[in-house]
């Protein structure tokens, strides 16, 4: 039967990610530990705080604590350093009570339809532009004008297509999708669609991993640039830096379809300019500048992962006297777990594929842009707590005026290390809204049912896309994904 890739949230190989015997699916690190004595973040086990196992009783499932346990460094914080995280990144551990408490989410995974069409559209109106300013100087006021207008938007609308495409959501099968991010590629200019899958992949599955997820920036950026001048040259030129990042610090191994990428958009470009001069490229070029530069729509690179509440304190879940402050402060720490990634639901996700459900992605990264919306309503009560931002411009001016946000402003891991397991229960205060709600959660935890078990292995296998070396196949899906 063949394998719908659309469902393996970007993997290329339908196997599963290494199973380790003290639980649940793992994705192994790239490096090992520095000794053998050491746990690995594969056998870590799950960080237990006062949410995480509730009773049915009300006045049982929140105890008293004198403890105050933290996810994260002791405090106080350096101001010039990042927050290094001591436990694993949050998307997991709230996947899995997601899908505890909502396994109808299953059938929002897979490919949608839309994308395809979405991508002719747009691509074409870029080609359609760059033909029409064939004539007109890239240095006058009507060129930039359309280039940071239409261009901009066009081209960040085509950089998240690639990104939806990346995760295997235009298709059921790889080759397809990956002719599609070329295609949307041309509108681009520059080689890019193949080399961003893998830094891409590795994003979801090393979440603030130091030197491997490239999302990051290095100490130097932050040092340099940890200035008001500095910021906003960060925020002008950030598609350079998202562009080069990546080279100097970890480097990817060339594959066909690199060359393939790199021969198809020259080749485009080569035939742009012989055949309607330099201006249309220059287009083109212009506009991928102005989609991650200082765009309405760019604000969604600094959006998504950096610390913008000033405040870096992490998941502290103090001491209470009262249950009504137990759930007080365990929303609190669980706002406090979340802020390394933060959605933004305004209009502008329209033209951006929806990129601003950002928590609602990393946790289900088998779920289309099409269905966020749904997956946000179906699991509402996980994500309404969490912060989020009003506006993706507002983000930007914040980010560059702010002096208590910059470069240091992001979640780290060291590398090789995970970081501590979350039990997902600690995800449950989202749903007590009442006593009556907390009893029926408190039956479900205590319900052992294989098969929700199973699903949420799968869900994991599927989300992060593993490509471990596995002779064990993806056990068939049951159900057939909807489609919209």
């Amino acid at each position: 039967m063949a394998i719908d890739y659309s469902l393996l949230g970007g993997a290329e190989t339908p196997f599963p990610p290494v199973k380790n015997i003290r639980g649940g699916s793992a994705t192994p690190s790239l490096t090992t530990s520095s000794s053998d004595n050491e746990p690995s973040d594969i056998d870590a086990e799950p960080v237990q705080t006062p949410l995480a196992v509730p009773s049915t009783p009300l006045n049982e499932w929140l105890p008293n604590t004198n403890s105050i346990q933290k996810a994260g460094k002791e405090m106080p914080h350096d101001p010039n350093d990042f927050l290094w995280m001591l436990t694993e990144e949050p998307h997991r551990s709230r996947r899995k009570a997601i899908l505890k408490a909502h396994p109808e989410v299953r059938k929002l995974m897979g490919y949608t339809r839309w994308t395809l069409p979405c991508v002719i559209l747009v691509l074409g109106i870029q080609l359609g532009t760059a033909y029409t300013l064939r004539h007109t100087h890239p240095l006058s006021w009507k060129f930039l004008l359309a280039a940071y207008i239409i261009g901009g938007t066009a081209n960040q609308n085509i950089f998240l297509a690639i990104h939806e495409i990346t995760h295997n959501l235009a298709f059921k099968r790889i080759l397809p999708n990956k002719i599609l991010a070329m295609v949307a590629n041309i509108a681009i200019g520059v080689p890019y669609a193949m080399a961003f899958k893998g830094y891409h992949i590795e994003h979801h599955k090393f979440l603030g991993e130091d030197g491997i997820d490239t999302d990051l920036p290095s100490k130097v950026e932050a040092v340099v640039l940890n200035n008001v001048a500095g910021k906003t040259f960060f925020a002008t030129f950030q598609i350079l830096f998202y562009a080069l990042r990546p080279g100097f610090i970890r480097s990817q191994k060339p594959t066909l379809y690199h060359l393939l990428n790199l021969i198809l958009i020259l080749s485009v470009d080569a035939l742009i300019v012989r055949t309607f001069g330099w201006y249309p490229l220059f287009y083109l070029l212009f506009s991928s500048f102005f989609a991650g530069s200082l765009h309405p729509c760019a604000g969604h690179f600094i959006a998504e992962h950096y610390l913008m509440a000033g405040d870096k304190d992490v998941a502290v879940v103090p001491s209470v006297s009262t249950n009504a402050d137990a759930a007080q402060d365990g929303l609190e720490g669980i706002r406090e777990l979340s802020q390394e990634t933060t959605s933004y639901y305004g209009w502008l996700n329209a033209l951006c594929y929806n990129v601003g459900y950002h928590n609602e992605h990393h946790d289900f990264p088998s779920v289309p842009w099409t269905r966020l919306p749904e997956l946000h309503r179906l699991a509402h009560e996980f994500y309404d707590p969490l912060p989020s931002h009003p506006s993706w411009p507002a983000v930007t001016w914040k980010f560059i005026t702010d002096d208590r946000i910059g470069m240091w402003s992001r979640a780290k891991r060291e590398s090789g290390n995970k970081g501590e397991r979350i039990d997902e229960g600690v995800w449950t205060a989202c749903q007590h809204q009442s006593e009556k709600q907390m009893e029926v959660l408190g039956a479900k935890k205590l319900e052992q049912d294989s098969e929700m078990e199973a699903l949420m292995d799968e869900a994991v296998e599927r989300g992060y896309g593993s490509d471990a070396d596995s002779k064990q196949p993806l056990r068939q899906r049951k159900g057939t994904a909807v489609r919209t």
